[in-house]
């Protein structure tokens, strides 16, 4: 089954407020996405994932993209499950994904 996330959609799964700024964030976002269409249905099932380590998507407040955002948990080794997680999705999907030095964060940018 093949899911059209909207800006709408991805705002409330994503926990972001409803309002005329976040929705133009948004719509920013999928637009400057290469390939968005190709692989968002499988955002949501990423961010749900990624609860478990700690971790989470959210928007950008730098640039047009979504990140992947991951905080590390000192009692745990959650840092290598969550990359783990978030590698294992982008070559299953093939998605772009850009590494922010020295955080725990990467950027999607697109479909390879």
């Amino acid at each position: 089954m093949h899911i059209k996330l909207t800006s709408e959609v991805l705002l409330v799964q994503l926990g972001y407020p409803k309002n005329e700024s976040e929705f133009t964030q948004m719509n920013r976002i999928i637009e400057n996405t290469k390939g968005f269409e190709h692989f968002s249905q499988h955002i949501l099932s990423l961010h749900d994932a990624l609860a478990v380590e700690k971790a989470f998507i959210a928007m950008s407040n730098s640039t047009d993209h979504l990140k992947i955002k991951c905080h590390e948990d000192p009692s745990a080794d959650n840092l290598s499950a969550f990359n783990e997680v978030v590698e294992h999705w982008a070559d299953k999907y093939k998605v772009e994904l850009q590494k922010v030095e020295n955080k725990n964060t990467y950027y999607i940018i697109g479909q390879k």
